[in-house]
């Protein structure tokens, strides 16, 4: 019996900003959950990173 080997179907490739936008939610998903401290001022200035590097992106990207 001979096998047939299947091709990956792979999924459509994410654009810069939608990946950013995604990590942003998870984050804030997180933030969510943490209490109050360290960790939780950790994961805010994160999230205030992603949105500053998509506003750097958006601005690269209309200057294009």
């Amino acid at each position: 019996m001979q096998k047939t080997i299947q091709k990956r179907k792979r999924s459509e490739p994410h654009t810069f900003e939608q990946r950013l936008d995604e990590h942003r939610v998870r984050l804030e998903g997180e933030l969510a959950r943490l209490p109050e401290g360290d960790a939780r001022n950790s994961v805010a200035a994160r999230i205030e990173q992603l949105r500053t590097a998509m506003e750097l992106n958006a601005m690269l990207s209309a200057n294009a």
